[in-house]
């Protein structure tokens, strides 16, 4: 597979990715708040704060799509390994870590409201191991993208 293709596949993914979490926030996550509300109406009142905590925290996600897409660029430009990579993987490692423990924080803010179960917020503990996940692994590649970089300007500059 050539730059060209994997820039391509990786730039439908992402699009396929961004339609299916538009789906699941604009959708499947109120419709499933509003099935809860009818069998448990006496917590109506959370039903908002929810749903915008839950808004809120999928903004992080939409700008690391973007943040992918240019990286699928620099990649179809055969610029892989480039300091521009090197510093959106960076950046994506510390939206996942600010929006993974966001998160939690509000979890636990929502259970000292009484807007929370604590099954909730172990539930929650898996997003924030997947969050740290998906938060060093972007951290670990920017750091071998930028001295990658390093060494291909190092290189070029030799020959």
């Amino acid at each position: 597979m050539n730059q060209s293709s994997l820039s391509k596949w990786l730039k439908w993914i992402i699009v396929i990715v961004g339609l299916c979490g538009f789906l699941v926030y604009a959708f499947v996550i109120p419709s499933l708040g509003k099935a809860l509300l009818s069998e448990y109406p006496e917590f109506a009142y959370c039903y908002l704060p929810w749903i915008i905590l839950v808004w809120i925290t999928g903004v992080p996600c939409y700008v690391v799509l973007v943040f992918g897409w240019r990286i699928a660029g620099n990649i179809g430009r055969d610029r892989s390994f480039c300091m521009e990579n090197a510093k959106l993987l960076k950046w994506i490692a510390v939206l996942a870590a600010a929006d993974t423990g966001f998160f939690f924080v509000m979890n636990i803010v929502y259970l000292f409201l009484n807007m929370n179960h604590p099954a909730i917020v172990l539930m929650s503990l898996i997003v924030l191991v997947v969050g740290i996940a998906i938060s060093a692994v972007s951290a670990a590649l920017s750091h071998l993208v930028r001295k990658a970089a390093e060494l291909q300007e190092q290189s070029d500059l030799t020959i």
